[in-house]
């Protein structure tokens, strides 16, 4: 005898992603290391763990698209949902992007380790990051005071040298 089981269908809205108790995400920058983003209490932890960068600072963003597959030219601009200038991670949503992370500081090794909270980075969400991308720029950003339009649009952060999409990490 067969048993019959029923089944109900709900439906979800993909649009949004909903918060759980904390969500983490990871952005793997392929031979250069990763950046970790931990989301608890309305704030975003950002660890950032990369090598084999030319000592200095280097633009570091959240850029609209995830498809680094097709390299990091094809991200599209920073992500931007508020239609703001662009400023550095201080700012506030209508004087910054949400992708503006400012820079990060690359030692005389190449490498960078850092930790920092953002208010404006959420992984859940109508303005999540989640599947969008990280990327490190060849300059240093101006965070937006450089006194001439690409200031106010990227920073003056240059070429784009390393990038990786933003994914949730799934705990067993």
């Amino acid at each position: 005898m067969l048993n019959h089981i029923k089944f109900s269908v709900m439906k979800m809205d993909w649009g949004i992603i909903e918060p759980f108790d904390d969500m983490e995400a990871i952005a793997e920058i392929k031979n250069h290391g990763y950046i970790k983003f931990e989301e608890k209490d309305n704030e975003t932890l950002i660890t950032v763990d990369v090598y084999g960068f030319k000592e200095g600072k280097h633009g570091f963003h959240i850029h609209e698209k995830g498809t680094v597959d097709k390299g990091c030219g094809s991200l599209c601009a920073h992500y931007n949902p508020f239609k703001a200038n662009h400023g550095g991670p201080q700012d506030n949503r209508k004087n910054r992007h949400v992708g503006d992370l400012g820079n990060i500081d690359v030692d005389e090794n190449g490498i960078c380790k850092m930790r920092f909270v953002d208010k404006l980075v959420k992984l859940s969400g109508e303005y999540s990051i989640l599947n969008r991308s990280v990327v490190i720029h060849e300059d240093e950003d101006d965070l937006g005071k450089g006194g001439d339009k690409e200031s106010l649009r990227t920073g003056n952060a240059g070429k784009r040298i390393a990038c990786g999409k933003i994914e949730k990490i799934t705990k067993n």
